[in-house]
């Protein structure tokens, strides 16, 4: 399938089946913990990068493979930054009406700003925008956004959605260690979480490959004054545990690369579930991936993790540190 992936075991939707609405890394942001390798170039610009009535079709075909609990949430999770696909309002409404699942948009919040944006994600049943920084100055360090993407711009739309928006709202926060996890940092970030006014407050840490090699977890004793900073809604979210699942598709390389392009795999959790539903497939699938040039390993605090060929990994890839940008409207 191309826009479609999973389920996927989730950190905070257990079993979510994706939806991946954008191209590989076409993003505003180029977040140093991205798991999806570095955003070149930077794209701005909204439009329908795939035809809705395909991403609906493929849907409809992955629900009739799967039992009902299966599958616990569909999900909106781009290669990118979910939104910039323009028709994202039109493909929530069609999701919501041929299922009962709930729906799940994650996205980095930066577009909220737009009233536009803001009236496609009302029909969701949970939105999960990202808050790594309580300044302008550590979030240019941290999401490297999109120029005219300003810090006050990102919350003017965090704070105005949550006013309007019924459904759940749940603001991820990214602790990067010596970087956003300072108590000083962490009381900037709790002011700005005290405008916004979320449901939950997610706590997590770079547990999948971040794209740049410095990027490390915080130490556990400050994960735990982060709770406390951050306030009763606050929670750290655990590593998901679960399966993927690799039975959506007539060839099994390409259901792997199709999960692996927007949610990177570790070795190991890629052979247990080998192992689990295609044991006589192991050895000649392991060795079809290595081969094939599809897929690129790589290592990240003490991990290997499979990921898509064309992700920029600077490290395993392009060794240039270059940023350009491409603007939209």
């Amino acid at each position: 399938m191309n826009y479609i992936f999973g389920p996927v075991p989730s950190r905070r939707l257990g079993q979510s089946l994706g939806i991946d609405p954008v191209p590989l890394k076409t993003c505003n942001w180029n977040c140093v913990y991205c798991q999806l390798g570095r955003s070149i170039p930077l794209i701005n610009a909204r439009k329908e990068y795939f035809p809705g009535s395909e991403i609906i079709s493929e849907f409809m075909a992955a629900l009739a493979a799967h039992q009902p609990g299966e599958i616990d949430w569909i999900t909106f999770v781009g290669s990118g930054e979910t939104t910039l696909h323009s028709g994202i309002g039109w493909l929530i409404r069609e999701v919501k009406s041929r299922s009962d699942l709930p729906v799940a948009v994650i996205t980095n919040g930066s577009l909220l700003y737009l009233p536009g944006v803001r009236e496609e994600l009302l029909a969701a049943d949970a939105v999960l925008p990202s808050l790594d920084a309580g300044n302008a100055r550590l979030y240019r360090k941290i999401n490297r956004s999109w120029p005219k993407l300003t810090f006050d711009r990102l919350v003017e739309g965090l704070v105005t959605f949550k006013q309007i928006y019924q459904g759940q709202f749940w603001v991820e926060v990214m602790l990067v260690q010596g970087v956003n996890d300072t108590e000083e940092a962490l009381l900037e970030i709790a002011e700005i979480l005290n405008l916004i006014q979320p449901d939950q407050v997610h706590i997590n840490t770079p547990t999948r490959p971040p794209v740049e090699a410095w990027v490390h977890p915080p130490d556990p004793q400050l994960l735990a004054l982060a709770r406390v900073i951050l306030g009763e809604i606050a929670s750290v979210i655990p590593p998901a545990t679960g399966m993927f699942d690799l039975a959506g598709d007539d060839d099994l390389v390409e259901s792997i690369l199709g999960i692996l392009t927007r949610h990177p795999i570790r070795e190991q959790e890629l052979f247990e579930a080998l192992e689990r539903k295609f044991p006589e497939k192991v050895s000649a699938t392991l060795e079809t991936l290595r081969s094939s040039g599809q897929a690129q390993f790589v290592d990240r605090n003490g991990e290997r993790f499979l990921v898509a060929a064309g992700a920029n990994f600077p490290d395993n890839s392009l060794k240039t540190g270059c940023n350009p940008v491409t603007e939209g409207k």
